[in-house]
């Protein structure tokens, strides 16, 4: 039986390496089942938590889910590792169960209390010596790389508070351009949310974690974000096509680019090549709806909203589906024009700011110095 015991301990060992690798060391976006595997674990252990079920309390719990992810995936390496090195040793000698298992943590937290004389089993003892400070090196060193990416992400969502409100919603954010006369920063901020897009595209395929790290205000979401800004640019694009900037195209472009970079990491399937005609999920209904609320404020449009609509369907069908999935997965905030979510409620439009402005007649204070 000793035999079984070594060849499951290699196995385990190996499989461990892997998933190590994977999921800290090979910048290529490749698929954690651990990663996937806590992720849908802890998400719906937290939802248990969360037991009013309103959007509220399922943010104040889902809070502690990428935290709980990073501290499961350290034990569960530092398990595996610990019960493969377990087996090797009591396969490649007389020790008991107990004894093997007591040698492999005794080695694998540099203690070497348990060590003996037994010269055959020293690479054992060598090789789980080295494990567990390493692993625990690389989960350290991961951290940095983490929060260095999450608050890059988080700047633009903050940011993006003022032009498209909380939550985020597309026609708000050209909306509010055009009632404050802004409209001109329209292309720096796609072209800021380009460079965002190919960012989180990269770092949350390779980094999967990430996607379950909320932002500090249970309004603001990434994905919510980036929705908005691509439909924003989709409208503008529909209603308006000459007057549109070009770098509403390269953000729209860069957007879903980077959606399906995170959907083949996480492995969940999608049309890489949808047709334009394809129907979407929003309806004609809501489009027309959001392009009246639009043109009360100023903005020039070039098209009716029936005239507009293919467009903007042709536009939107690339990325919907992603970002519906990615919505429902995330618990995000229940925004306008973000799809369903696995709790019972109702979209959330954004809420803006009252336009205070002094009373008629009554002069200016000016700021008293000092």
């Amino acid at each position: 039986m000793r035999w079984i015991s070594g060849v499951a301990g290699a196995l385990l060992l190996v499989a461990v390496f892997a998933s190590i690798l994977r999921t800290l060391v090979v910048p290529r976006g490749l698929y954690s089942a651990l990663v996937y595997r806590l992720w849908w674990v802890l998400r719906w252990l937290l939802r248990l938590a969360a037991l009013r079920g309103v959007y509220e309390a399922i943010d104040r719990a889902q809070t502690w889910l990428g935290s709980l992810m990073l501290m499961g995936m350290l034990a569960t390496w530092l398990g595996g590792a610990f019960a493969s090195f377990g087996l090797l040793l009591h396969a490649l000698s007389s020790l008991t169960w107990a004894n093997s298992f007591r040698e492999a943590g005794s080695s694998m937290f540099t203690l070497g209390f348990a060590s003996g004389q037994r010269l055959h089993l020293s690479a054992v003892d060598f090789l789980a010596a080295i494990t567990g400070p390493v692993l625990i090196a690389l989960q350290i060193a991961y951290l940095p790389t983490l929060y260095a990416a999450y608050n890059r992400r988080e700047l633009e969502v903050t940011l993006l508070q003022s032009r498209a409100g909380e939550p985020a919603w597309g026609p708000e954010i050209l909306a509010r351009q055009w009632l404050v006369d802004t409209e001109t920063a329209l292309p720096e901020l796609f072209r800021a949310w380009e460079r965002l897009a190919a960012d989180i595209g990269e770092s949350h395929a390779s980094y999967p974690v990430l996607i379950a790290f909320r932002s500090p205000g249970p309004y603001r979401n990434w994905m919510v974000g980036l929705l908005a800004v691509m439909d924003a640019a989709a409208m503008q694009l529909s209603l308006a096509p000459h007057a549109a900037p070009a770098e509403a195209r390269l953000v729209i472009r860069a957007g879903f680019t980077s959606l399906r970079d995170i959907a083949r990491s996480v492995r969940f399937a999608f049309d890489s090549d949808p047709v334009p005609d394809e129907p979407v999920r929003l309806t004609f209904r809501e489009f027309e709806a959001a392009v009246a609320m639009v043109m009360a404020t100023g903005f020039p449009a070039e098209r009716t909203a029936r005239e507009a609509w293919p467009h903007f369907r042709g536009w939107r069908v690339n990325y919907e589906p992603i970002a519906y999935e990615l919505c429902r997965r995330t618990d995000a905030v229940p925004a306008l024009w973000s799809g369903p979510r696995d709790f019972p409620s109702a979209p959330i439009p954004p809420r803006r700011p009252t336009d205070r402005q002094p009373l008629a007649g009554r002069p200016e204070v000016p700021p008293v110095a000092g």
